[in-house]
């Protein structure tokens, strides 16, 4: 949610899959799923983000045929030489709402442990951060799932729960259901789209772009005897550019920039 923050407690890709790992296996083991499944694809499953997050996608998209949707190259792309099982990738590929439904309840329980997830969670830094107040969330949803983060996740992984016991059926009880996309709505408004949040983003898409396309253009710079031989500007030179831009950390993305872009550093996203 924030680039290269500066405060250490605030959440970063790697600690969100922690977090939608904990609670997907939270929801897994009692309902008697799959634990080693279920934990597989929720520690993989944003691990075809690039630097900033879902601002990436739109900033790669231009550079493949289709677009740049996470989860898709996640599956398809990040985590194809380590020969996963079918169903691993099929609940990485599908972890995401706008996507087809997973295949297996697991991968399910990772879809919406994802959401149960970062619901909280962002509002928590959020909170920390300073963009809002913890008293300005909605009162109906903190009378139905509370005010503190680890209430919301006893209430959300509950109401998962008992929906499963209920009806064998991977899904939330409504009364909740119901809550957490009114928390979501309000993360959305007073949270992702806020002026400055968006603002950041459309510098991160414009650096990403003029990084991508730098790269498309100088694939020797990538590194690697493979990339020595690309055509610059190529098609292949182009995907070699999209892999390596998607892999970098936030930090390494705007330290690119300044080095081969020459990229003021005051004008380089900061975390708003």
């Amino acid at each position: 949610m924030f680039i290269a923050p500066d405060d250490d407690h605030l959440r970063t890709r790697l600690t969100h899959a922690i977090e939608v790992a904990q609670v997907a296996v939270g929801i897994a083991r009692p309902a008697g799923l799959n634990i080693a499944l279920t934990a597989a694809a929720a520690m993989a499953h944003d691990c075809g983000h690039g630097p900033a997050g879902h601002a990436s996608e739109e900033a790669l998209s231009p550079f493949m045929e289709g677009g740049y949707h996470h989860a898709v190259y996640g599956a398809d792309v990040t985590l194809a030489p380590l020969n996963l099982c079918l169903e691993t990738l099929d609940a990485v590929r599908n972890h995401s709402w706008n996507r087809p439904s997973p295949s297996t309840p697991e991968g399910e329980v990772v879809s919406w442990a994802d959401r149960i997830a970062y619901v909280c969670h962002d509002f928590e830094d959020a909170v920390r951060a300073g963009v809002v107040r913890a008293e300005d969330l909605p009162a109906d949803v903190r009378a139905t799932l509370g005010d503190r983060r680890s209430a919301q996740l006893d209430q959300l992984i509950g109401a998962t729960l008992q929906t499963i016991v209920e009806t064998g059926a991977v899904g939330m009880r409504a009364e909740e259901a119901e809550a957490m996309d009114a928390f979501r709505e309000f993360n959305f408004e007073r949270i992702y789209l806020r002026p400055a949040s968006v603002a950041q983003a459309e510098r991160v898409i414009e650096l990403l772009r003029a990084l991508t396309d730098w790269f498309a253009h100088h694939p020797a710079r990538i590194g690697g005897a493979e990339s020595a031989t690309l055509l610059p500007g190529s098609a292949a030179a182009i995907e070699a550019a999209v892999h390596h831009v998607s892999g970098m950390t936030d930090r390494y993305a705007m330290a690119s920039a300044v080095t081969y872009l020459g990229w003021d550093p005051t004008k380089l996203p900061r975390a708003a």
